[in-house]
């Protein structure tokens, strides 16, 4: 059985949900203590009880220690099942996090899976929607995996209420990906989205990006959707290259500024541009899994954030391959995967 220190590194949920993906995939046993140790609420919270009971239910699984607070979890996996699955969180916590932990087995799973999942769609520390459907995904499908995701309603923090559905096909076979460099821009968006909230909030964020990245008014987009159960607000800062696109974040919060929404997402797109990366930090840390998966893999990106160095000694404790980082220039760097 593999042991894991869940206080390691970054010392977050990231430790857990890759260790639940590559047990399901590799069949291998896991215990994991110390989980969440230096948070300010230790232990699993409900969103990461969730993705341990969705890995559970998925993998037909034995798991010991799987209650909310819990600091220790032993996990033995049996045969993952493809098939149709709900999913409920019951607070804002992250639904796209909850399908990072499942979504890798029922990629390579023998057979179909339709997945429903309820709670958080958009809010801090977590990718939101549009990450996943424009940057995430397209770069899975390059690899071979077949994968549909559908918003069905937001889910802001505190509220939650969001839904998404997705449709896994199964029996992928991912294939290695190289990604160098990023290539030509071709389109900028900058979009602010409001549920339930007065439209000059939008007007103030999009004024702050025109001002921190000189995107002209012909590049702003204006969202004003109603499926939602509470108010909520976000930016979304869309590059798209020759090779991918990234997804540049600001969430709303009852006690922080348009100005500041928006000019959080306006520091990581300018970060993002000003070097010669082709891949951000958050896409970065989410593409060491497949290309594990694949058997190879490689990319550049910003410098490595702890959550993707703690993820790459994760994998390497489950799978028996070579990640290397390599610094390239004092804003690029080189990470391979490879056998």
């Amino acid at each position: 059985m593999i042991t894991i220190d869940g206080s390691f590194g970054e010392g977050g949920g990231q430790i857990l949900r890759t260790s639940l993906a590559l047990s399901l995939i590799t069949g291998k046993a896991f215990r994991i203590e110390k989980i969440r140790a230096g948070r300010r609420t230790p232990g699993l919270l409900r969103q990461h009880l969730t993705s341990v009971n969705a890995a559970a239910q998925v993998g037909n699984a034995q798991t010991s220690g799987a209650s909310i607070g819990s600091t220790q979890l032993t996990f033995t996996p049996g045969k993952t099942k493809p098939g149709e699955y709900h999913f409920a969180i019951g607070t804002a916590g992250s639904t796209t996090l909850v399908l990072q932990t499942v979504l890798p087995a029922l990629m390579i799973a023998d057979g179909q899976s339709r997945l429903t999942l309820e709670g958080g769609t958009h809010n801090p520390f977590a990718p939101p929607f549009e990450f996943l459907e424009k940057a995430f995904l397209p770069l899975l499908k390059r690899m071979g995996a077949k994968v549909e995701a559908k918003l069905i309603h937001y889910g802001f923090y505190p509220a939650g209420g969001g839904k998404l559905e997705v449709t896994i096909h199964g029996n992928s076979k991912l294939a290695h990906m190289d990604l160098p460099e990023r290539g030509d821009i071709k389109r900028r968006l900058a979009k602010a989205v409001l549920c339930h909230l007065p439209r000059n909030i939008a007007e103030r964020e999009l004024n702050i990006v025109q001002k921190k990245l000189s995107w002209p008014k012909k590049w702003h987009q204006v969202e004003t959707p109603t499926n939602s159960v509470a108010p909520g607000n976000f930016v979304s800062l869309e590059v798209e290259c020759e090779q991918l696109t990234e997804v540049f974040t600001g969430f709303g919060e009852r006690t922080i500024a348009a100005e500041a929404v928006a000019d959080q997402a306006a520091l990581a797109a300018r970060r993002y541009l000003a070097s010669e990366a082709a891949v951000g930090e958050y896409l970065a840390d989410q593409l060491l899994l497949p290309m594990a998966l694949a058997g190879g893999g490689s990319f550049t990106t910003l410098p490595p954030s702890r959550h993707t160095t703690t993820n790459i000694e994760v994998i390497k404790k489950f799978l028996d391959v070579s990640i290397s980082c390599q610094q390239a220039n004092n804003r690029v760097w080189r990470i391979e995967v490879g056998q």
